[in-house]
């Protein structure tokens, strides 16, 4: 198969890549040319600015391919530039969603392909959202041949999956407080970006797929405090953590309040029933525990990884003070 990923070389594509070529598929990429993770030797590079519409014509030049997978697609507009470019070029088209475009907070669990799209929250999220609907009508109106995916949260071994990413590793070496939203004991799936990529290449090509939308998760459920405490067991300590609202947190922060108000301060729990039906095969393997192991020995590695953002920490100092006074 000759593939067309456009991106390619970022937390959860990065795998799907490397997976792909794994697998002997002949795969392109088309980017700006600029990450910090290697690139297999046999990708192909087309290197162009996608939001660049004449640009990524002129990459493409006559090529066809049997798939298309944009993996930076956030906004209607976004989807119209691939309508154009890739409407006579393949015969898969997948789009990268978003879980988070999932009915929020959910009705029901576990969350099936199904669960009504709803985020009154997350203006990202709502985004995602009109992007399926227009590919859906493309679909229905004009036989655009679409896939939909929705990852959950999927990391690698640079991706801390906390708000701060490093800055609370070292709250939590130093013994300070760390802050944890609500109780703590809503459920999350964290997913490591190999497994997701072995569903994923999985739908390449795959005429089961056409028309169809899927999300790719891990079978593994966590609360909060349990990946806190994960977490702070791979950095060689423990948890000081402080519960706080999420509403309580959005009012000093509304960058990080939007994040959970619209996401993660709800129970997800997904099944996979649809992906492993599609992708026999299917299986996620790598347990959180492992995945912060390899995410430590990541940071540990290189200091100059090891950055501590000292205006968020600040925020949440203060965030905490404010909270332990009015609730002492």
């Amino acid at each position: 198969m000759r593939i067309l990923f456009i991106g390619g070389t970022g937390i959860i594509s990065s795998a799907c890549t490397q997976l792909a070529v794994d697998r002997g598929i002949d795969i392109f990429l088309l980017n700006r040319g600029k990450t910090r993770r290697p690139v297999p030797d046999a990708a192909h590079l087309l290197q162009c600015d996608i939001r660049d519409k004449n640009s990524a014509k002129r990459a493409l030049g006559e090529m066809t391919f049997d798939a298309v997978v944009n993996w930076i697609a956030f906004t209607p507009e976004h989807i119209e530039t691939d309508l154009e470019l890739f409407r006579d070029r393949t015969h898969q088209y997948i789009f990268i969603s978003s879980a988070s475009a999932y009915q929020t907070p959910p009705l029901n669990l576990p969350v099936t392909e199904s669960t009504p799209l709803y985020n009154p929250y997350w203006t990202y999220s709502q985004d995602k959202i009109a992007c399926e609907e227009r590919l859906m009508q493309a679909y229905r109106r004009g036989k655009f041949p679409i896939t939909i995916v929705r990852p959950s949260h999927t990391y690698d071994r640079t991706s801390l999956p906390l708000y701060g990413k490093y800055t609370v590793v070292d709250r939590l070496r130093k013994g300070k407080k760390v802050i944890v939203h609500g109780d703590g004991t809503s459920l999350w799936v964290l997913t490591h970006h190999r497994d997701f990529a072995k569903g994923f290449v999985g739908l390449l090509g795959n005429n089961h797929a056409l028309g169809e939308v899927f999300h790719i998760t891990s079978d593994e459920a966590l609360t909060w405090n349990h990946i806190l405490d994960i977490v702070a067991r791979a950095a060689g300590t423990e948890a000081n953590s402080v519960h706080i609202p999420s509403k309580f947190i959005a009012a000093f922060d509304p960058e990080w309040g939007a994040n959970l108000l619209g996401d993660k301060a709800h129970s997800m729990v997904f099944d996979n029933t649809k992906i492993k039906r599609i992708v026999p095969d299917y299986v996620a393997t790598i347990p959180f525990s492992l995945g912060a192991e390899e995410i430590m020995t990541w940071y540990d590695a290189d200091p100059s990884r090891q950055v501590v953002d000292e205006e968020l920490n600040r925020m949440m100092d203060t965030i905490i003070a404010a909270y332990e006074s009015a609730w002492p």
